[in-house]
C-alpha cells in the first residue's frame, strides 16, 4: 500500500518545481522577447544630467512609460506625467522612450522602471546611483613657521563626497604617505567626511616647498580639487663673507659684507679679527665691515658671527692686500710680478742728469 501512492507523489513534486521554475522565470527578463524592454544602469554626480533609454526590439504601437523610484510616472510616450521641469522629453518613437533628468539631486538615486503596456505588461528596471561631489580639501596646521628638526602635522578635510573620497598628499611632485583616511557618515545625509593627516620632520631644505592635499573621487578628473601651501621652516643662518673686490688694493677703501643665509634673516652681526684687534682705520656697520684705507698691516683671518635668534653661525675671510706700484715710468709688474718692488725714474739734484732710485713698498 505504501508502494500504491508513489506516483502520485512524485507528481507532485514536479508541479511543484515546475511552478518554482516558471515562478523565478517570471523575474527575469528575457532578452530574445522583441517587446521586452531593454534599460541600462546610470551613474551621475550632483548637479549633472543623466539620460533614461528604453528600447524595444519591435513595436505592436503599445506604449512606452517611465516611473521613478517611487513609482510616479514620468513621461508615458510623449506625454509629461509629473511636473519636474528637470524631466525632459528626449526621444520618443514606437521603439524607444529616452528621458533626461537635469540638476540631478542625491534623492533621485534608485530604481527607475519602463514598462510597455502589452500583455502581459513587460517591464525593465534602471539604477541610477548619485554620485556625491566632494567639496575642495581644506590643510590645517600651517598656521605657524616650524623650526628645523621638529615635526610638525597637517590635516586635510573634505566633505560631500558619496562613495567616500580618497586623500593624497605631494611635497612637489613627490607622492607622500599619510595616515589612513578617517571616514564619519553625514547624519541624515548620504555623504561622508573625510580627513587625513601627514606628520613630517622637517629640515631647511623644506622652506618654501609646497605640501598639497589632492581628493580622489569617481566624480572628479585627477587633480580638480586640491589645495597647497607652502611650508615655511625657521633655521639658523649659513654664513659667508663677501668681498667689495677679489684684489684689494693698498691705501683704497674696502670693504667685506656678512651673508646669512637664514630664516628669519639675521638681525645681530659681530665682527673680529682672528688673533687681533680690529684696524684702527676700519669700521663697523651691520653686517659691513668698512676699511677707509688698506694697509699691509690690515692681513689677516676676519670672522663675521651672525644671529637671527633661531641659531648663530660665523663665516671667515682672509685677506691679503695687494701693494700698490708708483706709476712714473715705473717698471716691476711685468718683470717682477710677484715683487713689491718699483723701478722708478725720478729726477736727482741740480744737475738735471737721471738716477734711478728703488723703492720697496
Amino acid at each position: 500500500m505504501a508502494f500504491s501512492s508513489a506516483p502520485s507523489a512524485l507528481r507532485s513534486v514536479s508541479l511543484l518545481t515546475a511552478l518554482f521554475i516558471a515562478a523565478v522565470h517570471s523575474n527575469i527578463v528575457d532578452y530574445e522577447d522583441p517587446l521586452q524592454p531593454v534599460t541600462s544602469d546610470e551613474t551621475v554626480s550632483v548637479g549633472g544630467t543623466v539620460t533614461l533609454t528604453c528600447r524595444v526590439t519591435e513595436s505592436d504601437n503599445s506604449s512606452l512609460q517611465w516611473s521613478n523610484t517611487a513609482q510616479q510616472t514620468l513621461y508615458f510616450g510623449e506625454k509629461r506625467a509629473l511636473r519636474d521641469n528637470r524631466i525632459q522629453l528626449h526621444r520618443s518613437t514606437s521603439t524607444e522612450l529616452s528621458i533626461t533628468i537635469a540638476d540631478v539631486q542625491l534623492s533621485d538615486e534608485g530604481e527607475y522602471t519602463c514598462s510597455i503596456f502589452t500583455m502581459p505588461v513587460r517591464t525593465a528596471r534602471a539604477t541610477v546611483t548619485v554620485l556625491g561631489v566632494p567639496s575642495k580639501p581644506q590643510i590645517s596646521g600651517f598656521e605657524n613657521a616650524v623650526p628645523e628638526g621638529s615635526k610638525v602635522t597637517l590635516t586635510c578635510t573634505s566633505t560631500g563626497s558619496k562613495p567616500p573620497a580618497r586623500l593624497r598628499w605631494y611635497r612637489g611632485d613627490q607622492e607622500l604617505e599619510g595616515r589612513p583616511d578617517v571616514v564619519e557618515s553625514v547624519p541624515d545625509d548620504p555623504t561622508y567626511n573625510v580627513s587625513s593627516e601627514l606628520t613630517l620632520e622637517v629640515s631647511r631644505s623644506d622652506d618654501n616647498a609646497l605640501i598639497t592635499c589632492a581628493v580622489d573621487h569617481p566624480s572628479l578628473a585627477p587633480g580638480d580639487k586640491r589645495s597647497e601651501h607652502a611650508l615655511r621652516v625657521l633655521y639658523s643662518p649659513v654664513v659667508e663673507i663677501h668681498p667689495e673686490s677679489d684684489l684689494p688694493r693698498e691705501g683704497e677703501k674696502f670693504h667685506l659684507q656678512c651673508l646669512g643665509n637664514g630664516n628669519p634673516e639675521p638681525t645681530s652681526y659681530i665682527w673680529e679679527k682672528k688673533d687681533g684687534e680690529l684696524p684702527p682705520l676700519s669700521r663697523t656697520d651691520g653686517a659691513f665691515l668698512i676699511f677707509e684705507m688698506l694697509n699691509k698691516s690690515d692681513n689677516g683671518v676676519y670672522l663675521c658671527h651672525a644671529d637671527n635668534g633661531i641659531g648663530n653661525s660665523q663665516g671667515e675671510y682672509t685677506l691679503l692686500v695687494q701693494g700698490t706700484y708708483l706709476t712714473h715710468e715705473a717698471k716691476g709688474s711685468d718683470d717682477a710680478p710677484d715683487a713689491d718692488t718699483a723701478i722708478i725714474n725720478a729726477e736727482g739734484g741740480h744737475s738735471g742728469a737721471e738716477d734711478k732710485k728703488e723703492y720697496f713698498i
